[in-house]
């Protein structure tokens, strides 16, 4: 992969750079000590991949993400020493558009820490950036038998997600009061290391409560569950949650997918899936899967998507009964919910 670099401390460019080309399928193009210089370097020359720090001098990393999504879109996974201590920003960031986040290495001539660890998130990176660019085939997706008849019981939200993904959980999430009767739960694509970042984030911004999921959790109204794992999220034939390494070929952590067919495998009462914005195309199939046995579906239009790969393929997979713009979808799913109870 061609990989530019943004950092102003030129120690931990070196470092970056010794890391990324140990592996000799990368190449370092160009390199930044500001975001505003990355946007120059960018518009002259777009990588397959950008490693951006956050806070730096003239421009930030949130400001030039923003920048370069809107200019120049290309991938970009935030390099940072203090994730934690920069949470709101890696958010913020990640709302703008960047895929994910990793702790800066540190390497020197007697230790090596998180090197490999940033070759797995490139190595991810560059699996996906593939599939996004893969045509979808053409062949006419077959009329599929939908049972429309209201499913009875407790209500379920699923919302899977990615690229752009914290800002737009946020701006679904807060259309929902404290007293929501629905249960909900969501798979973004996220290290385990920061989700409980993210919780916290959305938990001082929201309404309802939002915690982490722990094994044997069960979903529970005006309750937001978010998977801190690198592993699967699945649900069990007894309708509580837990962590599953399998399948191990699939390399979306948490995939939307696996979730989603174990939904529709084992929930019996009512269901909302929702696919927000995305890179790639994990959750399509699932959510076929639940729109087969009559669940509403949602999938967020191209205009308000950061990036439009996974609610597209679910769109174009037929899997998709309304496709809304994201500022709709908090509310649509509120007024469902609310009609269902009258």
């Amino acid at each position: 992969m061609k990989i530019g670099i943004v950092n102003d401390l030129p120690m931990a460019t070196e470092t970056l750079r010794r890391v990324v080309t140990s592996d000799d399928r990368h190449k370092v193009v160009w390199a930044a000590e500001n975001g505003r210089i990355a946007i120059n370097k960018c518009a002259e020359k777009v990588p397959d991949l950008i490693l951006m720090d956050l806070i730096m001098p003239v421009m930030n990393g949130v400001e030039s993400t923003r920048r370069i999504m809107k200019l120049s879109p290309c991938p970009i996974l935030i390099v940072t020493a203090s994730v934690t201590g920069n949470s709101a920003m890696v958010f913020e960031a990640m709302g703008a558009g960047a895929l994910d986040v990793v702790a800066t290495p540190i390497h020197d001539r007697e230790n090596s820490t998180g090197g490999q660890e940033l070759l797995q998130k490139i190595e991810r990176i560059g699996r996906i950036i593939g599939i996004k660019d893969k045509p979808v085939p053409k062949t006419p997706v077959k009329p599929v038998k939908v049972d429309t008849k209201p499913h009875e019981g407790n209500c379920l939200v699923i919302i899977g997600c990615s690229t752009g993904g914290p800002q737009a959980l946020l701006q679904v999430l807060r259309e929902f009061p404290r007293d929501f009767s629905g249960s909900i739960v969501v798979v973004q694509h996220m290290d385990q290391q920061f989700t409980g970042g993210l919780a916290e984030w959305l938990n001082s911004q929201l309404e309802l409560t939002v915690r982490i999921m722990k094994e044997g959790d069960r979903p529970a109204p005006a309750t937001v569950l978010i998977p801190s794992t690198n592993h699967h999220v699945v649900m069990h034939p007894n309708k509580s949650l837990g962590y599953s390494e399998e399948p191990k070929l699939n390399f979306y952590h948490p995939s939307v997918d696996v979730f989603f067919n174990s939904v529709a495998r084992y929930w019996r009462e009512r269901c909302i899936a929702a696919i927000l914005t995305g890179m790639g195309r994990d959750g399509a199939q699932g959510m076929l899967a639940l729109h087969q046995q009559g669940h509403m579906t949602i999938a967020q239009d191209r205009q308000s998507s950061v990036v439009f790969g996974m609610p597209k393929a679910a769109i174009e997979l037929g899997a998709a009964r309304e496709i809304l713009p994201l500022d709709a979808i908090g509310s649509r799913i509120r007024r469902m919910l609310t009609l269902e109870r009258e």
